[in-house]
């Protein structure tokens, strides 16, 4: 766990440079697999899938959100954080991993600059930013703090998505550390309905 958890003033100090990440044109700065709870691996690359999700993750096998029929619902497939926001709350890139995200990245996750249903090419994969909320719980806040939770859960933090957001895969595709992101123009560009069998 972090030895000392942010303070409000020490977050709101620095959310001028949190805000300022990039509209487009982004990067990913770590990625994260969950193999079982609580465990964490930091690999260089990783493939992301839409029948798998994100190779080697629990998403797959121990989801907390299951479709009526008790698959693992893709509308949480793949959980994407600002960096900058983690890199506020911890100030260690080695506890990144503790949030429980599999994409750390640099952009602007904010609702004004992605809406439900926009895509993004990261690396070779493309991801489709979904509905469902992406909120601190309990977990977080035992990591993070009580401050941290609440401001990431407030107006703000709501309206900025500074806990971060949930999307599902509609691309196969290899994911690297230091890949572009990418917003798509068109909805449909980089995706073909056929690449989400075995989700349906």
């Amino acid at each position: 766990m972090p030895p000392k958890h942010a303070t409000l003033p020490e977050i709101k100090e620095k959310m001028d440079w949190v805000l300022a990440a990039p509209k487009d044109n982004g990067r990913v700065e770590l990625l994260v697999v969950r193999p079982a709870v609580n465990q964490r691996e930091t690999p260089q690359q990783v493939m992301f899938t839409p029948q798998l999700g994100v190779v080697g993750d629990n998403w797959l096998a121990d989801c907390w959100k299951k479709r009526p029929n008790g698959e693992s619902d893709p509308e949480v497939q793949v959980a994407i954080m600002n960096a900058r926001m983690i890199e506020v709350l911890t100030q260690d890139k080695a506890l990144w991993p503790l949030a429980g995200d599999q994409l750390f990245v640099d952009l602007d996750l904010s609702e004004n600059n992605l809406a439900v249903g926009d895509r993004l090419q990261i690396g070779a994969t493309v991801l489709e930013i979904t509905a469902e909320p992406h909120q601190g719980c309990g977990k977080f806040k035992q990591r993070f703090g009580a401050k941290a939770m609440a401001f990431v859960n407030s107006t703000t933090g709501d309206a900025h998505r500074l806990r971060g957001v949930y999307a599902k895969i509609v691309r196969e595709g290899m994911v690297s550390v230091l890949d572009s992101i990418t917003k798509l123009d068109d909805k449909k560009t980089g995706g073909q309905e056929g690449d989400r069998s075995g989700n349906d």
